[in-house]
């Protein structure tokens, strides 16, 4: 059977976790990595080892194809890649997602799951922090549901999901 695949994005959009602290989540937003060929920026103190069974079992047998990267702050993060554009995401953003310009090589910050951003990082960035709107009652979406939102909103925009072509699935025997 076949699969609807595009090319993938010059330069990778990076995802940066900071703190991550619930390795399901962790390990589905390193299968949407794998997916959109992203790179996967965690910022230590981790809430978890990062070989943890549950992280792997929630990104299958995908880990091979995460291209991971794990760093001991972000200004070592930042250190290490000072061309990245930083977007911030938080549920106490005041702008939406949908009305920032995204690019190739954008790097999209995501807080822990049970505070958010640390303050110092969201004052620095003010200017680009954002959210996704929403329209029910909850208090925000789950760090894997929106990290997969922003990253394909930011390969739309990018041009990364243009010309897709159906490519035989290596997988299928």
């Amino acid at each position: 059977m076949s699969k609807l695949r595009v090319p993938p994005l010059a330069p990778p959009l990076r995802v940066v976790l900071v703190e991550p602290e619930i390795p399901p989540n962790t390990g589905s937003i390193a299968r949407t990595c794998a997916a959109t060929q992203s790179a996967l920026h965690l910022i230590e103190p981790l809430g978890f080892r990062i070989d943890d069974r549950s992280v792997k079992r929630a990104g299958i047998d995908y880990w091979h194809l995460v291209d991971l990267h794990v760093h001991a702050s972000f200004d070592a993060f930042e250190a290490a890649h000072p061309e990245a554009r930083i977007h911030l995401l938080s549920a106490n953003g005041t702008k939406s997602l949908f009305d920032a310009e995204l690019r190739a090589g954008d790097a999209f910050v995501f807080g822990r799951e049970s505070v958010g951003l640390p303050n110092s990082l969201c004052e620095r960035f003010s200017a680009s922090m954002w959210s996704l709107p929403t329209s029910g009652g909850v208090r925000s979406l789950n760090l894997s549901n929106a990290v997969s939102v922003v990253v394909f909103e930011a390969l739309r925009q990018a041009g990364g999901l243009r010309s897709p072509c159906l490519v035989a699935d290596p997988q299928e025997k």
